[in-house]
């Protein structure tokens, strides 16, 4: 990784000096603002920058789109920019790449760069691609995987999406979880979900499966510590993964939200214990959520179980239209992960692309950004 950076002209700062990404997380947040514009107006439509909820203000003031992660696939699908800075995680990255616009030839005519390569997702971290395979073998085995599904959350790695791409699966996201598991039961039987247990728990239920026709597969056990009876009874496979930002929250938070607060809604994201989404008022995805502030009356006032920059940014949203709003946990739930993005980072990254360096580019193999890319063209087709 080249990680020099050429004198860049003085924007009122100290002089600007060459340095590395070292120098740059010296710098404090403010200071790299200037640069950060100067960068953009230099580069113009030839960068685009997306920015997921989660992240700092500090960030997300840059960002040409904000959303979650579906909405961001969705742009990076769409735009037109040589370069896409996505201010998110791995992931999210690995998958803008997937979507790129390529030649005949498979040459990339876009480039997706992370600005650190360390904002990775602890749930992705969950479902390595070797333990995958072994559980799709020892399925096999057990005579488990006629008519089984694999879908795949949108937090999961580009081999995770193209291994359920290559099987006839597909991948979702919260916001369109129920009518991925509508169209695997259409074409199978039973769905293997990875790897978070929650948002596949909560949309088995919101269909109408009992907990007892879901199970959980813990790909350190023989068999995920399921036995055979216990198989063959599931129509639902919930790999043992989970987000530690949403699963901090208990039910016990909404009972104490609701004694400090009367008539309180309560609104939680999917990837939340199904004894949390069950107590709430409502249940949705992130851009679902900020929906259901948005159209709220005037006064309302909500707890809402996500993570922690999103609810300050609402609460200080909507202030003026005299709506309360608070979190669930008053610990606060921060994604570390996603906040190792600084605008320190961004400035670096954009700095490079003037001088006509790419940083941290993400690029997914050939085979896998086929079958990956199958894999998301089929949950955006079926949005």
């Amino acid at each position: 990784m080249d990680t020099a950076v050429a004198e860049w002209p003085a924007t009122g700062l100290a002089e600007a000096q060459a340095c590395s990404l070292e120098n740059y997380l010296d710098l404090p947040d403010h200071t790299a603002d200037d640069r950060i514009r100067a960068a953009r107006q230099r580069l113009g439509s030839r960068v685009v920058v997306l920015g997921h909820h989660y992240q700092r203000d500090e960030v997300i003031a840059f960002a040409d789109v904000t959303g979650d992660s579906y909405k961001l696939a969705q742009a990076a699908a769409r735009t037109e920019a040589e370069y896409i800075v996505f201010c998110g995680v791995h992931f999210m990255a690995e998958s803008a790449d997937v979507l790129a616009r390529r030649d005949e030839t498979g040459h990339a005519l876009q480039q997706v760069i992370l600005p650190d390569l360390n904002a990775g997702c602890s749930m992705a971290d969950m479902a390595e691609i070797s333990q995958v395979e072994t559980c799709w073998e020892q399925l096999e085995r057990a005579g488990a995987t006629r008519g089984l599904i694999p879908l795949t959350y949108m937090n999961s790695t580009a081999a995770i999406k193209a291994f359920c791409g290559e099987r006839g699966g597909m991948v979702c996201t919260s916001s369109n979880a129920r009518q991925a598991f509508e169209w695997a039961f259409a074409r199978g039987e039973r769905i293997l979900f990875l790897p978070d247990q929650h948002l596949g728990r909560n949309t088995g239920c919101a269909m109408g499966f009992a907990l007892d026709e879901m199970a959980v597969w813990d790909p350190w056990m023989p068999q995920g510590g399921l036995s055979q009876t216990a198989l063959e009874r599931a129509r639902i496979l919930l790999w043992k993964g989970h987000c530690s930002v949403h699963q901090r929250f208990l039910p016990g938070h909404v009972d104490a939200v609701r004694e400090r607060h009367e008539g309180i809604r309560v609104i939680v994201h999917p990837e939340c214990r199904w004894e949390v989404c069950e107590r709430a008022d409502a249940v949705g995805s992130t851009e679902q959520l900020i929906r259901m502030v948005e159209d709220a009356p005037t006064g309302t006032a909500f707890a809402i179980g996500t993570e922690i920059h999103l609810v300050n940014r609402l609460a200080r949203r909507f202030a003026s239209q005299g709506k309360r709003i608070f979190t669930l946990d008053e610990t606060g739930c921060l994604c570390t992960t996603m906040y190792r993005i600084s605008p320190q980072h961004l400035a670096w990254a954009l700095e490079n692309l003037v001088e006509g360096r790419v940083v941290n580019r993400i690029e997914v193999s050939a085979h896998m950004r086929h079958w990956a890319r199958v894999a998301l063209d089929r949950m955006l087709e079926v949005a």
